[in-house]
């Protein structure tokens, strides 16, 4: 028996229109789509008029669903994997089903499309010719200051997300661990209330003050210059 396919859907992270014409036919084609969060696919493929059959996957139940995603790939399905947002595998468990699916010889499809990471880096300013992606930064401020730390000698441009309400404490630990660099502080990007928000970290701090933000936020932030910035520790 010919063994199925998996292909890794990339869908908008906030305008619908920002979905390719091959991923709306792929989506329309295959046998299963398996979801981060069923729910919220569900509204995309509403949009779009696409019914095809969900299951979840994510985090808390990817060991039960792989066996049974790999199962029916082995049989011959067609399946795409999403994310609730941009391209699956990225700070989520993706890569791990992609990976299974690769060891046990099964055909792995990219259908390429929108990415915060990408999306955050292309409008930043900041140089783009080498850069370094660290997903979430962590929730504790003592791990968080050790991972900046231990990135203080990057000279790559640096790319985080964040959540809004750790957002004033992460970049108080920025400011106090790497200095007072250039960052691009990225908001809801392609939604309708899209924010970016450039300058030195102390700049950024005090221009959203105490205000709680919402959303999904992305930080590009310069890497290391030859000579240490304003603020940086000796």
């Amino acid at each position: 028996m010919k063994k199925g396919t998996l292909y890794i859907v990339s869908t908008p992270i906030g305008n619908l229109e920002d979905i390719t014409l091959r991923a709306l036919r792929i989506l329309k084609e295959v046998d299963l789509i398996a979801a981060e969060d069923t729910r919220h696919t569900l509204l995309l493929l509403r949009h779009f008029g696409i019914q095809a059959p969900l299951t979840s996957y994510f985090e808390g139940n990817e060991m039960k669903k792989r066996e049974l995603i790999l199962s029916r790939l082995n049989q011959g399905d067609r399946i795409a994997l999403v994310s609730d947002a941009g391209t699956p595998g990225i700070s989520d468990p993706g890569y791990r089903l992609i990976r299974l699916a690769i060891e046990n010889e099964i055909s792995v499809i990219p259908i390429p499309g929108p990415s915060a990471v990408l999306t955050a880096l292309s409008v930043s300013g900041l140089p783009t010719d080498a850069f370094l992606f660290k997903g979430f930064l962590p929730h504790k401020s003592k791990k968080r200051r050790d991972l900046l730390k231990q990135l203080e000698e990057v000279r790559e441009t640096l790319i985080f997300y964040e959540s809004p309400h750790r957002l004033s404490e992460s970049l108080k630990d920025m400011f106090e661990t790497l200095g007072d660099r250039e960052i691009v502080l990225t908001r809801e990007l392609t939604k309708m209330y899209e924010e970016v928000l450039r300058g030195k970290v102390s700049e950024i701090r005090n221009q959203i003050g105490g205000k709680k933000r919402k959303g999904e936020i992305t930080l590009v932030v310069s890497g290391r210059t030859r000579q240490k910035t304003p603020g940086e520790n000796r």
